[in-house]
């Protein structure tokens, strides 16, 4: 089983000066007994984050740029009534849009603290706007709602993960069928202004939510069934704080997958069982394994990676 570590390394400045305060001696350990393998090159301007890419490709889902369909794979799990043959899947996460003169820039969602019941009450004001454009809503989880239309079918759109707390205009899709989907982003914004649950918000001196982000767009094949990897809540915790640049969360999360997912691949890796470890920047990622090796490799290797910091730096 392939195990997944993305934002192994941070993309942000507090994180990254958290480098050298890393103590991973499972990590270390397991690196001495696997081999590195195949290096994968992400690109800076591609709408879906490389370590995304991965994910889709370790799940057996179709993983073109932009049309990786997250929402889909959610609706299938939750055994929503599947799309037809024209139709497509996507996330809507509902945000905060400010609008400024020459860009648009849009707050975190997750440190938005939107809650599920003011996602709900938001979601249901707009259901009857999205069904004149023949898009279903269906509630998610995660902070997402899950739409179904014909618009989603093939329209390429950029992971949340790109344009969350930044400006959002060179993430916008702009093929032709995207126009209904920016006129409701528009829609939203006049009809949120003043709802109960912006009111209150507001009161609590938070942001109100006046806009949507389409993402994880696309469709499954015909009787798709995901594979089973590694799926550890704390390197999902690992991602988070990593895109939000919390460097505490971010150490504290390495630490726990160092004391779990790490201890128990290195265990595995002792007792001679196959071992693949992905360490995943947020454009570059590089694959160990656990390869039969010579008396001399083992022993050369033996004295390999010393300092895990600056593996990860150079990742």
């Amino acid at each position: 089983m392939s195990t997944l570590i993305p934002y192994a390394k941070p993309p942000l400045q507090h994180c990254l000066q958290a480098l050298p305060q890393l103590q991973l001696p499972n990590l270390l350990a397991l690196l001495r007994l696997l081999q590195p393998g195949q290096r994968h090159q992400g690109e800076e301007d591609s709408l879906t984050p490389l370590p995304e890419t991965l994910r889709a490709q370790a799940l057996g889902l179709p993983a073109a740029d932009g049309l990786v369909p997250w929402a889909a794979l959610q609706a299938l799990q939750l055994q929503l009534p599947p799309a037809g043959q024209d139709e497509g899947w996507a996330w809507l996460s509902p945000c905060h849009w400010q609008v400024n003169s020459d860009h648009v820039r849009m707050a975190d969602p997750a440190d938005s603290r939107i809650s599920e019941a003011e996602s709900r009450a938001l979601m249901e004001t707009m259901r009857s706007f999205f069904a004149e454009d023949g898009i279903q809503l269906h509630e998610g989880h995660d902070g997402h709602w899950l739409a179904r239309g014909a618009v989603f079918c093939d329209l390429q759109t950029a992971s949340l993960a790109r344009a969350a707390g930044g400006a959002v205009d060179h993430w916008l899709p702009r093929q032709p069928q995207a126009r209904s989907l920016r006129r409701l982003q528009n829609e939203m914004q006049m009809l949120l202004y003043t709802h109960p649950v912006n009111d209150d918000r507001t009161a609590a001196h938070l942001l109100p939510v006046n806009s949507f982000w389409v993402s994880g767009t696309g469709s499954l094949p015909a009787g798709f069934v995901p594979n089973a990897i590694e799926n550890d809540a704390h390197v999902t915790a690992l991602q988070q704080a990593a895109l939000r640049d919390d460097a505490a969360a971010w150490t504290q999360a390495w630490h726990a997958i160092d004391g779990s997912t790490t201890a128990a691949l290195l265990q595995q890796a002792r007792a001679g069982q196959p071992v693949e470890l992905t360490l995943c920047a947020e454009n570059s990622a590089q694959t160990y394994s656990l390869q039969p090796r010579s008396l001399w490799s083992r022993i050369t290797r033996s004295r390999g990676p010393t300092d895990i910091a600056a593996l990860l730096q150079n990742l």
